[in-house]
């Protein structure tokens, strides 16, 4: 079985944008390897624990909101 060599130049040229980045996966590490160096991932995180903390406070608040609205609807039955 033989491969045509224009299919495999095709594919080689379609993908080498993608093979090319291959190497920002380095350049990652070093970002990861900086942010702990310098402790940058502590406000990473820190960052994330005031996101959830805002979205559980929302959360807690429309279902208290909700659970005043149904006593009102069923305070409201005859």
């Amino acid at each position: 079985m033989q491969i045509d060599s224009t299919a495999v130049d095709t594919l080689t040229k379609a993908y080498s944008e993608v093979w090319a980045g291959q190497e920002s996966v380095e350049e990652m590490n070093a970002i990861v390897a900086f942010m702990y160096s310098n402790d940058l991932i502590y406000v990473v995180l820190g960052v994330t624990l005031i996101i959830w903390s805002v979205l559980l406070f929302f959360m807690i608040r429309v279902d208290k909101k909700v659970a005043s609205l149904e006593e009102k609807l069923n305070s409201e039955e005859p």
